[in-house]
């Protein structure tokens, strides 16, 4: 563990809040990408199915638990309890595109060809796409509320802070997953133009809106 671990969980924790405070508060789950949270589910089942085979630590054990809580949550509340407020017309990205092809490159490239390997290796190549639909979803309508930004801001901050992570643990634990940071830095550069109008946008008080 150290502060980038650190920081870069709680930055994860607080864009999982964040969201779904926005949908329970306001009862509503317009803007929000239902196929980016299905993918996102997904990717903590796929990871987290360790929890059946070993104990870490307390704090690993509870933080895997509250994200597939969460992830849960959220998305029993975009299909189920607030449906009528899910824009389905506007969350059209073909998640197939990102899922297979995922799946396939999970079986060639990993570190160990068991499956608790390949699904975790899908889980961490699923992760750096899953939040496509939602920039999608968000090019195709124009714009974003403020606190739908604020979620994928600390989305985006948990993953350049994982960046920083691993720059830490090869210095000074010699530590160095090809697989994890590779797929770290393609999510990273999808959050890049993100991040500029988030800056230059949403933190002077404008309304972001993205090129379609």
């Amino acid at each position: 563990m150290n502060i980038f671990r650190l920081t870069g969980d709680l930055s994860h924790l607080a864009a999982i809040v964040i969201l779904l405070l926005k949908i329970w508060k306001t009862r509503s789950c317009a803007g929000i990408s239902g196929k980016s949270q299905l993918l996102f589910a997904l990717v903590f089942t796929t990871r987290y199915l360790d929890l059946f085979t070993a104990f870490i630590s307390l704090y690993n054990t509870s933080m895997k638990l509250i994200y597939i809580a969460c992830s849960y949550a959220t998305v029993y509340l975009i299909y189920m309890k607030f449906k009528a407020t899910y824009d389905g017309n506007h969350d059209t990205f073909r998640v197939e595109f990102l899922v297979v092809p995922v799946g396939g490159l999970s079986f060639l490239v990993n570190h160990d060809f068991s499956p608790l390997e390949i699904l975790w290796t899908f889980s961490i190549y699923l992760e750096s796409v899953a939040i496509l639909p939602q920039l999608f979803m968000i090019s195709k309508t124009g714009e974003a509320e403020t606190i739908t930004t604020h979620y994928l801001f600390f989305l985006g901050l948990y993953r350049a802070l994982y960046f920083f992570n691993w720059i830490w643990r090869f210095y000074f634990e010699g530590f160095f997953d090809l697989i994890a940071v590779v797929a770290g830095v393609v999510q990273t550069i999808l959050y890049c133009d993100f991040f500029y109008l988030y800056i230059t946008k949403v933190l002077k008080g404008k309304k972001l809106s993205l090129p379609a």
